[in-house]
């Protein structure tokens, strides 16, 4: 186990609003989550047990910390964004870990590229309701590909947006894939609140359905 500085203050603050004022759609928040989100997704990780665990997304690090404190000599941990600048602030925060600046769409690749197919579990803080609908269909498949039978996926959405078409056609979507609906926790240290999604992946294979929603204003 591994120590970890939290990483929330002034500095995280003002590059993840730099960064969603350059991109708002790709970043999709203003603020880091809280800690308790980022508690909240890692409680399904058995870091006891060998385990393979990529985050998406993983942005200033708040979600990364509880998940990076927890990890072992027989975890493999992998954590990828699209954004540079994140990048080098996780790769800083904790020089030991893998990150790698690409493109959620191409997961499977990249786990392959690493050989750490099948994965055993996903933590995303990817602003999915606010992606491109073909982007997100992609990223979804390349989800369902490397994660193993039994393997968990974990993403949050806010309280607010929990409604919103564009999150109920995702949550659908993503029961399809995973063979049957999320466990929710509500945390609502965080602001705004948050809803932790986590589907377990049914053992049998899971038939691909089409991310189709439209979006309106």
């Amino acid at each position: 186990m591994r120590d970890a500085t939290s990483g929330t203050g002034l500095r995280e603050h003002m590059l993840l609003f730099s960064r969603f004022l350059r991109s708002p759609r790709t970043v999709g928040a203003l603020t880091p989550s809280s800690r308790a989100v980022g508690t909240a997704m890692a409680a399904d990780v058995d870091f006891r047990k060998p385990n393979r665990i990529v985050e998406l997304g993983p942005g200033t690090g708040a979600l990364t910390a509880p998940l990076v404190e927890r990890l072992g000599p027989h975890n493999e941990f992998l954590a990828v964004d699209i954004d540079p600048a994140f990048c080098e602030q996780i790769q800083r925060r904790w020089p030991w870990i893998n990150c790698v600046c690409a493109s959620a769409e191409r997961l499977d690749t990249i786990v392959a590229d690493r050989g750490m197919f099948p994965v055993y579990h996903i933590v995303s803080g990817l602003p999915f309701v606010s992606l491109p609908v073909p982007v997100t269909r992609q990223i979804l498949e390349s989800i369902t590909k490397v994660l193993r039978p039994g393997g968990t996926f974990t993403t949050f959405q806010y309280l607010h947006g929990y409604r919103f078409p564009s999150a109920v056609a995702f949550r659908r979507s993503m029961s399809a894939r995973m063979g049957g609906p999320p466990h929710v926790y509500l945390v609502l240290r965080n602001f705004p609140p948050a809803l932790v999604l986590t589907w377990n992946k049914r053992e049998e294979p899971v038939r691909s359905t089409k991310y189709d929603v439209q979006r309106t204003g």
